[in-house]
This record gives C-alpha cells, structure tokens and sequence, in this order.
C-alpha cells in the first residue's frame, strides 16, 4: 500500500475530527488489516500511472478518495484568501497540528457531513459565533440527520436557502459575506430550481469563512495515455460490478471511483475489487460474481429454545450519552460520545430483530395446517394459489406493496397451493417455527 501520509488510515485519520473519532481506534482497525501482512509504504506520493503500470504488479488497486475541495469563485475571493479556507484542507491541517486556531466569528459554507465537521472544530479552535449557511433547504442538505442534530446541539445555529453572492473586505482583510436569499421551485418532472425571492440581501460578518460545498476527484498523477479510460465528468470509466477500470489490471474504488459519498460505501468496493482481483490472479471470470456467504445452521436448541433472543423489543432507539458539552468545546481532541454503559447496551442489543436469522421452509415437510398462519403476529404467511406477482402481492393476508423487495415463495404444495412470506414484515421471532408440527419451519 502506498500512502502520501505518514501513516495508515486514509482520510479517517486526515480529516475526520478527533473528537468523533480517536486516533487510538483508527490504529487499531487498520492495524488488523496491517497484520495480516500487508507492506504499508508511507510519506509516498504516487506521480505517475504510466510509471506504476510499468513496475510489472499484477494488479493495482486505486483508492486516492476525492482529494480535492470545491472552489467558490465570487468576488472578493482571492483578495480575502487569507482568512478563506478549503473545508477538507483545513481539516487536514488541524490533524496534521498545523492549524490550532480560528478567528471568533466563522460562516461555514456547505450542507454535507464536511461542513458539520467544519463548524465543530472550528468552535473548539476559538471560534465563539459559528455559523452553517446553506443554499438548499434544511432537510435537503446532504449532510447525514445526526450530523446537522450534533451541530445544533452544540450551538451552531445552521441558515438555509442563502447563496453565497460575495466576500467583503475591509482595510485589505476579509469582514463578511453577502447573501441572496432564494426560495425553492419545483417543475413538473420535480426538479427543482433555486430562485430569489426580491428580498433585500443579507449579510454577516466574519473573521474566517470555510468553504465546504462539495469535493472533486483529482487525478493530475494518471496520464490520458495510459489506458485508463475517463468519462466526461472526470472520473474514470468503471465496471460497477467488477470495479475494473479500461486496464484489466487496474480497479478502482470509494470516492476515486463514483466521486464523494461514504466510508462504508467505499469498504464494500474494497471488497468488490479484492474479489476481482482474487479471480484476475486466478485466471477466472471476474464477471462471475460469488453468491453472499450463508451458513445455513439451525438456530433451534428445543421445542421453545433459540440460540438467539427473539423476543420483541419496542423501545425506541436509546441515545448515545455525551462528554459535558463545556469539557469537549475546549478541547477538540476530546471524544464527544462516550459510548453506552453494559445495561444499557444490553437494552439496545435487545432492540435487534436478529436479521442474520431467517426463516426457513421445507416444502416436502408441510402439512398445510395453517398453524403458522394463525401464530405469525406480522400476518406475514400466505397459503394461497399461485399467479402473476403483481396480483399476487395484492391478496396477501398482508398485501405486499413494497415491489423491492421480493417475496419468499416455496415451491408448490400437495393442494397446489404455494406458500408466500412478505420479508418486510417478518420479525424473525421464531413462532412459526415453533408452532409447525413437522419441521417445515426453522430458524
């Protein structure tokens, strides 16, 4: 692996806030995949694809992120450039411990989960009158739910449906930022377009502004002779499936492959590649996708015993309990959630409804007692004839409306019945398989 940083961990440990996530854990995570033998190559910065390509590896893998923060280019930008930072820059630079301070008064650009990250830290760096300015609306901003909660939480007051229109300056120094407020529309096909609302515009004044409006892949490194083939809006031309670029050899994934999203969206294509990989260096088709890993183990330890708990919870989701909002506001390597105590983690755990566990059916053994019917609290179970799905999902004892997820059917019954289970509302509680007489069900 080869890293322009000067340890493991990607951009979880270069600009992910400390305080939302220690530096101790990311060590551990990524050391598990270290130990497993990996080479780690750090403080190298790869300049040229053409070159890499040329050092003879069977395969590469390419996992650069989207480097590159968005630009906002309005008038007053390059003259207030001093005190007007790149959100993911600057996030970078408080961990590398280049930046420890912000000016008292701060607008944060941006509706995304880099934006949130913006504005926490900037309050723990000094910043007393921090602000998010939004052009979009409040539920539409990309930022994930619990984000926009935590920043409130702490104060951050978040303005929507404002567009960023100049910087303003004073004695040469950036003072503020004036805004147009807008109102959304919507044409017939639901797109929607932002339009001034004639009110007159707004502005606020600051000592810093972080700019956070969104990311871009940078790839300056990878020649456009060198096979890899790029669509028109800049990133390469990918296999979803496989992840395979123009090069054979050459799979990408995360951010470098789609452009911006998740950390987890770009774990699973780590895991799409290595297969790929796996199948490339095995001289297979790596088109031929292997089926997800199921172990099929009966759950059933007695006529009322599981090895699962599946009693029903209805509590509600428990909150996370957090450090004193004036401790972690001092300190911003201080970790905000704390994290939940054995009791309550019990309760929480009590809340799953054990979706690794699922129903079984074994046609040959069915009776056709109905005995799961009468049991099943969800009226999940249907023994009915068979017919288009379409039709089908409608005389359910359930209907089954939602067309996304499909629907458990067996193969067809001695009364020429077939039997019909809609997983949405299954709860994996085990009574069916308690009830049925012959071993038809399990768990």
């Amino acid at each position: 692996v080869f890293d322009q940083d000067p340890r493991a961990g990607g951009m979880i440990w270069s600009q992910i806030p400390r305080f939302r996530l220690p530096i101790e854990v990311i060590d551990e995570e990524v050391g598990y995949v270290l130990d497993l033998g990996v080479s780690f190559i750090a403080n190298k910065k790869i300049e040229s694809m053409k070159t890499l390509l040329s050092e003879g590896y069977d395969a590469i893998f390419v996992g650069s992120g989207a480097p590159r923060g968005r630009e906002l280019d309005i008038p007053g930008r390059k003259e207030g450039a001093a005190n007007i930072h790149i959100g993911i820059d600057w996030l970078s630079s408080v961990s590398f411990g280049h930046t420890s301070k912000i000016g008292k008064r701060v607008i944060v650009l941006g509706g995304g989960n880099t934006a949130m990250d913006c504005c926490r830290t900037s309050r723990r760096l000094g910043g007393d009158e921090v602000k998010v300015i939004v052009r979009s609306g409040f539920e539409e901003m990309k930022a994930s739910p619990w984000e926009k909660e935590d920043a409130q939480h702490e104060g951050i007051p978040i303005l929507n449906f404002l567009v960023p229109k100049s910087f303003q300056l004073r004695d040469g120094k950036l003072s503020g930022m004036v805004f147009e407020k807008v109102k959304a529309e919507y044409d017939d096909k639901g797109r929607r377009n932002l339009v001034p609302t004639g009110e007159p515009d707004q502005h606020f004044e600051c000592d810093d502004v972080l700019v956070a409006v969104g990311q871009e892949n940078a790839f300056p490194w990878i020649e456009r002779d060198s096979g890899v083939e790029f669509e028109k809006n800049g990133l390469p031309r990918i296999n979803a499936a496989t992840m395979r670029s123009s090069v054979p050899n050459v799979f990408f994934g995360g951010d470098s492959a789609f452009g911006p999203k998740n950390i987890i969206w770009a774990v699973a294509h780590g895991h799409d590649a290595a297969i790929s990989i796996d199948k490339l260096l095995n001289n297979e088709n790596i088109s031929e996708r292997p089926a997800p890993h199921v172990n099929l183990m009966s759950q059933k330890m007695g006529i009322h015993e599981w090895s699962y708990d599946n009693e029903i919870a209805n509590d509600q989701r428990f909150k996370v309990p957090w450090a004193d909002i004036k401790a972690t506001l001092r300190n911003v390597k201080m970790e905000v959630e704390l994290g939940f105590d054995a009791a309550t983690a019990w309760k929480e755990a009590q809340r799953c409804l054990n979706c690794d566990v699922q129903t079984v059916f074994t046609a040959q053994l069915c009776i056709e007692c109905d005995a799961c019917v009468d049991i099943c609290p969800m009226d999940c179970i249907t023994f009915t004839p068979n017919g288009d799905e379409k039709e089908l999902r409608g005389r359910l004892n359930a209907p089954a409306a939602n067309f996304i997820q499909d629907l458990y059917i067996s193969s067809e019954l001695k009364t020429k019945r077939i039997m019909v289970k809609d997983e949405d509302l299954c709860l994996h509680c085990g009574l069916c398989a308690e009830r049925c007489p012959t071993g038809a069900w399990d768990m």
